[in-house]
């Protein structure tokens, strides 16, 4: 069964479960660096075998900051899985990203403080690109699902990942704006990085909830306005996906199935067995 999900599915917050999806198994998956979020839905979509996440838990108990980024990834590349349609609620810091916009971002900036963002160290010095941090091939994939279902999509732009899990100061926000920065989340960094390091194509969908509390209308932030979006921008987020997915899986002719060929420092020879047993599944390729 794990052979053949080559689709993973990491529903943020709003999406906690995946509309038309059939033949359902529930898999708890070990990892060595713990237990991921919830149980992984595996199941039959458009045709395609996929598996599901609940990035928050499905009832929605943690926070961003207790996020084990590391155990959600780990657990979709030990399923087989080569993509990854990672949707995400963001504030816009742009007039022009309206609330209830699908927007690809195409950059990330760090502004988090307390997150581990790599499988590698004790031992093992790895540095992969991450020039350009999502896969375009399935962004062109995304964006071609979109059209399909008539829901536009916007591309480009740089998401700012916060620690959270307090919203933003205005001071804050203005500087974000300032640097030109287009989306304001707490999460989808590290899974990008993550997912480069597992030699997995990775997409953030970013479903606009807010326009943060730079905006003169829109000057503080309220989950409940959130939560009301959310749902709003849900419909479209499941079709976009479910359009994507019936579109997958598609060549990888990108560069992410190969992220680790150069960017492994340290002879494998001479790393701790213990460490070397952990990231079997990661480097089990190049030894």
């Amino acid at each position: 069964m794990a052979n053949e999900v080559r689709i993973g599915i990491i529903g943020g917050s709003g999406l906690y479960q995946m509309e038309g999806l059939t033949s359902i198994d529930e898999v708890e998956i070990e990892t060595p660096f713990g237990k991921p979020s919830d149980a992984y839905r595996i199941g039959t979509l458009e045709g395609q075998r996929v598996a599901f996440l609940a990035r928050h838990n499905r009832n929605h108990t943690i926070s961003p900051s207790e996020l084990n980024f590391r155990a959600n990834i780990y657990g979709l590349k030990k399923l087989g899985v080569e993509w990854i349609l990672s949707a995400s609620a963001v504030g816009s810091l742009k007039e022009e990203l309206r609330p209830l916009d699908i927007v690809l971002p195409e950059q990330f900036y760090d502004r988090t403080k307390t997150r581990i963002s790599t499988f590698f160290g004790d031992g093992i010095v790895v540095h992969v690109s991450f020039a350009d941090p999502v896969c375009s091939r399935l962004g062109d994939v995304i964006e071609q699902g979109g059209r399909s279902v008539d829901i536009p999509i916007k591309r480009g732009g740089t998401y700012v990942c916060m620690e959270g899990p307090q919203f933003s100061t205005k001071a804050e926000s203005q500087v974000y704006r300032s640097l030109g920065m287009a989306l304001i989340g707490m999460t989808n960094l590290q899974e990008a990085k993550l997912a480069r390091e597992a030699e997995i194509c990775y997409s953030t969908i970013a479903l606009v909830t807010d326009y943060d509390c730079w905006h003169p209308q829109h000057d503080a932030v309220t989950v409940s306005e959130v939560v009301q979006n959310l749902k709003k921008n849900s419909e479209n987020a499941q079709k976009v996906i479910r359009a994507a997915v019936r579109r997958l899986p598609v060549e990888r002719t990108c560069k992410c199935q190969q992220s680790l060929q150069h960017a492994i420092l340290t002879d494998l020879k001479k790393v701790p067995q213990a460490t070397r047993a952990k990231l079997e599944l990661l480097l089990k390729k190049y030894v």
